[in-house]
């Protein structure tokens, strides 16, 4: 995909608007992370924060959590949702890291993508953000929505969008590029109401996303089958 004329403003205003941004998971080295990252499918930020604590305080590492009793296991992460997949995951992914790996986190995406419970957004934000090793841009509900809205692509496949955002974000935004949208997707450019009138960007965007829902809600009723 070509690079847009104003992806360079696009990228200075977002990085001087969210420049201290960061994952909102809290971690303190790799396996924290991933268990973290793994916890936060359908499921906030703030919830797996809540959890984690008494969760690293029972199982502080790989080899522990591989040893735990899934039920214990399940209790703790019980509030995220989905438990009984998500501890199931977890302990295997901490079995395979003891097997494979002698009970530390890998560092490459081949290896990371291989552990269970683990896919390409899990394995991208361990890498950029706990090693300082990032492998794409990490492409959650967020980035995704964003992405297509700024004209930075026009796939909805996670994975096709990554490919595009790769090809057009320097790599080293790699890592805070993903922060930037989602603080942002948070806090002004809401799925259902965006804030265009206090958006940084607003000139910069072509709402792409708004125009289609736009021009859909413009139909005449007998267009659209209503008597």
């Amino acid at each position: 995909m070509k690079a847009p004329r104003h992806l360079a403003e696009l990228l200075k205003r977002l990085s001087q608007e969210y420049k201290n941004s960061e994952t909102a998971l809290h971690f303190r080295n790799p396996y924290e992370l991933v268990v973290a990252t793994i916890l936060s499918a359908q499921c906030t930020d703030e919830r797996v924060n809540k959890v984690t604590p008494a969760l690293f305080a029972r199982f502080p590492n790989a080899e522990s959590l591989a040893q735990g009793r899934i039920a214990d296991i399940e209790k703790l992460v019980q509030s995220t949702g989905f438990y009984r997949n998500k501890a199931k995951n977890l302990q295997g992914m901490a079995q395979r890291v003891v097997e494979t790996h002698g009970g530390r986190i890998p560092d490459s995406i081949e290896e990371l993508v291989a552990l269970p419970g683990i896919g390409r957004k899990t394995a991208n934000v361990v890498l950029g953000n706990a090693f300082g090793k990032p492998a794409g841009v990490v492409v959650d509900t967020h980035v995704k929505r964003l992405s297509f809205r700024l004209g930075l692509t026009k796939q909805s496949d996670p994975v096709k969008v990554e490919k595009d955002l790769n090809a057009l974000i320097p790599q080293e935004y790699w890592t805070e590029f993903p922060h930037w949208l989602i603080w942002h997707g948070r806090r002004v450019c809401t799925a259902r109401k965006p804030a265009c009138e206090r958006c940084i960007v607003a000139k910069l965007c072509p709402k792409m996303g708004l125009r289609l829902k736009a021009s859909s809600s413009r139909i005449s009723p007998l267009k659209r089958g209503i008597p």
